[in-house]
């Protein structure tokens, strides 16, 4: 009888299948006196995630006549947190222009999470800091932002600052990338400098978009191959979002 074999997914330097997550924990508190924090370890990537909360809106609201709430961000990677030091961006005198770009995503991606309206009339600050860089930092502080988000929603309805939730949607990303002509899930450090395609998902528990960033490195990519990328991509947020609501749960 002719024998026969099954091909598995070949193994990832670090263990892992094509569509594996690193190991991702989160711990909450970490920043007392934030409303809300979490250190979310990503692999090897650590992130610190703190929301504050300030009484009063943005000057260009009020000018305006905006109504309801405001969140922002703001995002950093601390000087010890890659194998050679990395300057302050006070030292330098301004944000460097990959940390803007990063912070604005943080920003724009909490605020397709809420309701400003039912937020209120004061501005929520998110903090996100790199205590260890490792690959998928910006991935990992908007999926820590938004439990850090939480934990502070729950912290402003005890002290009856609000009403109900003002949460609209559950928001989580990962990064996707082509290592070897094959769809990759979650891309450590090594396989973001060897992937010939390379995109971060920004998405909802709904399945909708927020932002999708994505080139091809020196190389070109097929529409076969966009949706291997979107497939683990998904499936990663959806094991993401539920990762998000046990550490809420867990409080």
């Amino acid at each position: 009888m002719a024998s026969t074999s099954t091909t598995t997914p070949a193994l990832r330097p670090d263990g892992r299948t094509p569509d594996q997550l690193r190991s991702v924990r989160f711990q909450n508190h970490i920043a007392p006196h934030a409303a809300g924090s979490t250190l979310i370890e990503w692999g090897k990537t650590r992130v610190i995630c703190a929301a504050t909360v300030e009484e009063t809106v943005p000057r260009w609201m009020k000018d305006q006549g905006v109504t309801g709430g405001w969140l922002s961000a703001e995002y950093s990677m601390l000087p010890y947190s890659t194998l050679d030091r990395k300057r302050r961006d006070i030292d330098r005198g301004k944000l460097d222009g990959r940390s803007s770009e990063i912070q604005r995503l943080i920003g724009r991606a909490m605020r397709a999470a809420v309701d400003l309206e039912k937020l209120g009339p004061r501005t929520v600050w998110i903090d996100c800091d790199v205590l260890q860089a490792e690959g998928g930092t910006r991935t990992a502080a908007i999926t820590g932002a938004y439990v850090a988000l939480r934990l502070a929603a729950r912290a402003l309805q005890a002290k009856h600052l609000i009403k109900g939730d003002f949460f609209s949607n559950a928001v989580a990303a990962v990064s996707v990338g082509v290592v070897g002509g094959q769809a990759l899930l979650d891309l450590c450090y090594g396989e973001d400098v060897a992937a010939t395609v390379d995109m971060n998902l920004v998405m909802t528990a709904s399945g909708e978009f927020i932002e999708l960033q994505g080139a091809g490195e020196e190389a070109t990519f097929t529409e076969a191959q966009l949706a291997g990328m979107l497939a683990v991509g998904r499936a990663g947020i959806t094991r993401l979002i539920q990762l998000q609501e046990a550490a809420v749960a867990a409080g």
